[in-house]
C-alpha cells in the first residue's frame, strides 16, 4: 500500500482544508484528483495506488468535506469557492502546474479553471461531466443529497447506498456497496455510520438548481490543445451521449470513452477507465 502524508492548507477565510498527498517524481506534474458533490479523498485511494511513485498524487477534500473543516455560511459551498480554495491550495503547496481527475463536480471546476488559470492544467480527464447536466441527475441528487441518514452498521449503510444507487452499479455485489459505503460514510462520535459531509451543502446546490451558473463551453474550450479524456459511464443520467460527442468537437484530438453498464460516475477502477488514464498520462509532457 502506498503511502500519503495528511497534509492541510488554509483558505482565504480562514479554514482548515485537508488534502491526501501521496509521493511522486518531482519532474512530472502532480495528479489533483477533484472529487464529486458529496465525495472525499477516499473516493481516489486504488487510482493513487497504481499510480503513486510514477506521479505524486494529491486528492483534496473540498470544504465540508471528510477532513476538511465546515464553512460557517453554507453560502460558500459553491463553485466559484472551491476554486478559489484550491488555487490557494496550488499557491502554498508550490503546484505550478498539474493535471486534473475531475469527477462529477471535480470536473466542473476543472472546465472553471480552463476559464481561470488554464495554464496550470498540464491535461484533464473529466468523469462524467461536461458543459450541459442533463435535468434527470440533477433531479435525482437533489433527492439525495444532504437528507442525513444514519445507519447502525456497515451492512445496513451498503443497503442503504444500493437503494438510491444500485440501478447506476447493476453488477456491484455486496462487498462492492460495503466498500462504495465506506468511501463516503464514516462512524461518528455516538457509534453510527453518517455521511461524511456538511449536511449544509445541500442549500446553495437546492437554490441554485444544482448548476454552476456559469456557461462551461467556454471553460472547456479552454482546455483544448491539452491531453484530454472524456469518460461516461454508459448508464449515466447526467452526461448525455449528444454532449459527450460535442465535447470531443470543442476539443479535437481528446479521448471519448463510454463505460458500459456504469451510471453515475465511473469508479475509475473499472478496466476501460483505468487503461484511458494510462493513455492519457502517457501524452503528458
Amino acid at each position: 500500500m502506498s503511502e500519503f502524508s495528511d497534509c492541510y492548507w488554509q483558505s482565504r477565510d480562514g479554514l482548515r482544508l485537508h488534502y491526501r498527498d501521496y509521493p511522486g517524481r518531482a519532474d512530472r506534474p502532480p495528479l489533483v484528483c477533484l472529487p464529486g458533490l458529496t465525495r472525499n479523498a477516499r473516493d481516489f485511494a486504488n487510482l493513487a495506488e497504481r499510480h503513486a511513485g510514477e506521479w505524486r498524487v494529491i486528492c483534496p477534500e473540498l470544504r465540508g468535506r471528510g477532513d476538511s473543516a465546515y464553512a460557517r455560511d453554507s453560502a460558500t459551498y459553491n463553485p466559484a469557492q472551491y476554486v478559489e480554495d484550491l488555487s490557494e491550495l496550488f499557491e502554498q503547496a508550490g503546484i505550478a502546474r498539474f493535471v486534473a481527475i475531475g469527477t462529477s463536480l471535480g470536473g466542473l471546476l476543472t472546465m472553471v479553471m480552463g476559464l481561470t488559470c488554464p495554464d496550470k492544467i498540464a491535461g484533464a480527464l473529466l468523469n462524467d461531466i461536461g458543459p450541459v447536466i442533463d435535468d434527470a441527475g440533477l433531479e435525482r441528487i437533489r433527492g439525495y443529497v444532504g437528507q442525513g441518514r444514519v445507519f447502525p452498521t456497515w451492512m445496513h449503510a451498503a443497503r442503504g447506498l444500493e437503494e438510491t444507487q444500485g440501478r447506476h452499479f447493476p453488477d456491484y455485489q455486496l462487498a462492492d456497496w460495503i466498500s462504495a459505503a465506506k468511501r463516503v460514510m464514516t462512524i461518528s462520535g455516538n457509534g453510527r455510520i453518517v455521511f461524511d459531509y456538511d449536511m449544509k451543502i445541500a442549500e446553495p446546490f437546492a437554490q441554485s438548481g444544482g448548476a454552476s451558473g456559469v456557461d462551461l463551453w467556454p471553460g472547456l474550450a479552454g482546455l483544448a490543445g491539452k491531453p484530454l479524456l472524456f469518460l461516461r459511464g454508459g448508464l449515466s443520467d447526467l452526461l448525455s451521449a449528444a454532449t459527450l460527442a460535442r465535447m470531443v468537437e470543442v476539443c479535437p484530438g481528446s479521448e471519448a470513452v463510454t463505460i458500459a453498464n456504469v451510471g453515475h460516475p465511473p469508479t475509475l477502477d473499472e478496466p476501460e477507465a483505468a487503461a484511458a488514464l494510462d493513455r492519457l498520462l502517457a501524452r503528458i509532457a
